[in-house]
């Protein structure tokens, strides 16, 4: 006679939070303290920055500083690491993301200013290590030095740092001409404010104008050597060859920021960094649901299956595409809902599939033009 039982079997739906590293920024730079050089010092919104990188002033500190106001918030985060002298700042950063330490960021700060062509490849060189090497998604943020008051003329200054950068290709880098001397925190900082998406450029004037733009040795405005000031001509030349810059209105109160502009070549889809975000940030979740479906039959080549599957892998666009209402406007959200055929997955063999993913970000103003006339027909 058969006997009753019953058995219950537990089944993963994948369904978990996601890890989340946005606004995660892990900054490299010289510190004060040198015995605390290559250790990785956790940083919060109330942290103490003399005591955890040392007395006096150092480029770890001032960046991080003007990062940390300019976040607008009590739950700033990121990590600080000091390059000792004779250390490549790469391997400091590879030591940082591997096994023990494993740090998930978003990006690296660079407050060391980079001097030459190769180091600026070596950014890029960097950024394709880290994906190949722990699959993580990061971008390089990294900056020349400002204008030399004593010997360069604006035109001087522009043809130099120019150079850097002529011809280099690299979307997951972005440099920063430090102008102010804390210029690269302060865009850092706004990069990480929680107010506003990963989709939105620094340059939204409505986040605000920037916070403590500029460093405390150094003039209220940059000067060159015939002491002529930074004007927005020489703004927009500097915008121009891909820096990313702060910018003024003229009659408008503040200063505030110009695109976040990376070093990819024209006509990429990221030569703005908040294309290479929102793209990086569905990249992450898609891996790791990919990951769930290593060698489960439940991603089949039949129908229901793909079906089924495609929007399984469509869930990090319906996350990204989760607007909020605020006084009945709504505040659009990082992409465009996702549609029938934003998410495709196609069988190469019986054990190989391909899975194609299509972001649709929002249109955003940059550039604003105003015709107005005149209705006289009531006159």
């Amino acid at each position: 006679m058969a006997i009753g039982s019953v058995t219950i079997v537990k089944v993963d739906g994948m369904q978990g939070n996601f890890n989340e590293v946005e606004r995660v920024f892990l900054y490299l730079g010289k510190i004060a303290d040198p015995d605390r050089a290559a250790e990785i010092i956790p940083i919060a919104g109330n942290s103490d920055l003399d005591q955890l990188l040392g007395p006096g002033e150092s480029e770890l500190k001032t960046q991080i500083a003007a990062a940390r106001q300019n976040s607008r918030n009590d739950r700033f985060a990121c990590y600080a690491v000091g390059v000792p002298e004779d250390q490549d700042w790469k391997e400091v950063l590879y030591a940082a993301l591997d096994k023990p330490a494993d740090l998930n960021i978003e990006a690296v700060v660079l407050c060391t200013p980079l001097e030459s062509k190769l180091e600026i490849q070596a950014c890029m060189s960097a950024a394709s290590e880290v994906l190949a090497r722990f699959s993580k998604f990061i971008t390089v943020i990294g900056c020349v030095t400002g204008i030399d008051k004593a010997k360069e003329t604006w035109g001087a200054y522009i043809t130099r740092v120019s150079a850097l950068v002529d011809g280099v290709d690299g979307e997951r880098v972005c440099i920063v001409p430090q102008l102010h001397g804390n210029d690269l925190g302060c865009v850092a900082g706004r990069l990480c404010d929680p107010a506003v998406s990963i989709a939105d450029s620094p340059m939204r004037v409505a986040t605000g104008a920037l916070i403590g733009l500029g460093v405390a040795d150094a003039d209220v405005e940059p000067v060159d050597s015939a002491g002529a000031p930074l004007t927005m001509t020489t703004i927009e030349a500097l915008a121009g060859k891909r820096f990313s810059v702060a910018q003024w209105y003229a009659g408008y109160d503040g200063v505030y920021w110009a695109d976040m502009a990376t070093l990819a070549p024209e006509n990429s889809d990221y030569n703005v960094y908040e294309n290479l975000r929102v793209v990086d940030y569905c990249a992450r979740r898609v891996r790791s649901l990919a990951i769930g479906r290593i060698a489960d039959r439940r991603l089949n080549s039949t129908n229901q299956s793909i079906s089924a599957n495609e929007t399984y892998f469509m869930r990090p666009l319906r996350e990204a595409s989760q607007s909020t209402v605020l006084n009945e406007v709504e505040l659009p959200a990082m992409i465009q809902p996702p549609e029938a055929g934003d998410v495709t997955i196609s069988w190469n063999s019986r054990t190989e599939v391909s899975i194609a993913v299509s972001v649709r970000p929002y249109n955003c103003p940059k550039k604003i033009t105003v015709y107005m006339g005149l209705d006289l027909s009531n006159a």
